[in-house]
């Protein structure tokens, strides 16, 4: 075998590895969607702490209903991988939402802003397509 066959070879198995490693959802996806599905799941079930936490805010806890369903909706479209920016633009959304309220009643607001930057990171490991992350690689690996 020739350099250049040698050479077609090894970029035909680069690219039959770079396909298998889009397909997988990496680790700091799959915890960022837990971590979307144990919050909503809190506001459906609403304990003690989640009403307060409403009424601190100046909400009413009928509403936790709603929001929780928005915020399942949202990890929802997130996690699927043909949908996963369309769902990335809607938890921007919904933490801009949270930003704006911790801001409207004078509460640190740096935790939507710092899950709002680890949902990007997640989608560009996710598809590789946005080039250097802070996280990963361009292929979807963690660095």
């Amino acid at each position: 075998m020739n350099q250049d066959e040698q050479h077609t070879v090894a970029r035909r198995v680069d690219e039959q590895f770079m396909e298998s490693d889009a397909q997988t959802v990496p680790t700091s996806k799959r915890i960022l969607w837990a971590g979307r599905i144990i919050s909503a799941v809190m506001k459906l079930v609403k304990p003690p702490e989640v009403v307060e936490g409403f009424t601190r805010v100046g909400y009413a806890d009928r509403l936790a209903l709603g929001i929780g369903i928005l915020e399942l909706v949202c990890a929802d479209v997130y996690v699927i991988p043909r949908t996963s920016i369309l769902g990335a633009i809607l938890l921007t959304g919904y933490l801009g939402g949270a930003t704006a309220t911790h801001v409207r009643i004078g509460e640190p607001f740096f935790a939507p802003i710092i899950l709002g930057v680890l949902v990007w990171e997640g989608f560009s490991c996710g598809t590789g397509n946005w080039g250097n992350s802070f996280i990963c690689d361009v292929r979807g690996n963690m660095s």
